[in-house]
């Protein structure tokens, strides 16, 4: 019955070259440990984009799962009562804060953490559908780069992607955490991020050699400029 949260910096199937599953989707969709499981793709973030739903279908369509798409334009209600029957929710990248704001308003949140809560499943996203499980994150959503909080608080900490491939997210991150505005936590490049298994951290992955978790925490040692940098040891998927 374990409750697994996998959060990626970038990545997955929506930047593979050829619209193929990668190292990552094969990843969430092995930890349901289901012959077929049920994947429920919410791409509320990217305003339910139909060419990201179809990629989704066509990269998730070769791995033996039943897909399912969750959209708030249509027959919102019936979408959000089924996420009680996924055994994946992967949530997609695009604009964070509009997602939860949505979310808000349909009550997806409130199904996620109840399904959460029930265990048997995993929480997977890339971008800002890795955000969504902390607490708070660095977003562009506003148009600049800045700290938000209003994440679903899944697990602690905050969360920082794209850290590799974003000019201006590292020190909007690292100024965040040393003034307070978040608290410490990971960034990750495209291709890595962190895994927790109910929810205790469970350790760093990334799909290829070179890719980089970051653990960033606040302090106060004035050698530290405000913050402690350390990368992560990953396990290549």
């Amino acid at each position: 019955m374990t409750a697994h949260i996998v959060a990626m910096g970038g990545g997955g199937f929506a930047t593979s070259p050829l619209g193929s599953p990668t190292n990552f989707d094969r990843y969430v969709v092995e930890l349901t440990g289901k012959r077929s499981p049920l994947v429920c793709f919410v791409p509320t973030a990217s305003a339910d984009d139909p060419q990201y739903i179809n990629k989704f279908l066509v990269a998730y369509g070769t791995l033996g799962i039943r897909p399912m798409v969750l959209t708030l334009w249509q027959d919102a209600a019936n979408a959000v009562a089924r996420i009680a029957e996924a055994d994946l929710i992967l949530v997609g990248n695009g604009a964070t804060v509009n997602a939860l704001a949505l979310w808000k308003a349909h009550g997806v949140g409130k199904a996620i953490k109840q399904r959460y809560a029930a265990g048997d499943v995993v929480l997977a996203g890339t971008s800002a559908g890795a955000n969504v499980w902390f607490e708070g994150c660095v977003t562009d959503s506003f148009g600049d780069f800045r700290a938000y909080r209003g994440g679903l608080g899944l697990e602690k900490g905050s969360f920082c992607s794209h850290f590799d491939s974003e000019d201006g997210r590292v020190g909007v991150y690292t100024d965040a955490v040393s003034s307070g505005d978040l608290p410490g936590g990971w960034a990750a490049d495209d291709g890595a991020g962190v895994h927790y298994a109910d929810g205790a951290f469970a350790g760093c992955i990334a799909e290829a050699p070179g890719q980089r978790v970051f653990s960033i925490q606040p302090s106060d040692l004035p050698t530290a400029s405000g913050v402690v940098v350390e990368q992560q040891k990953v396990e290549l998927l």
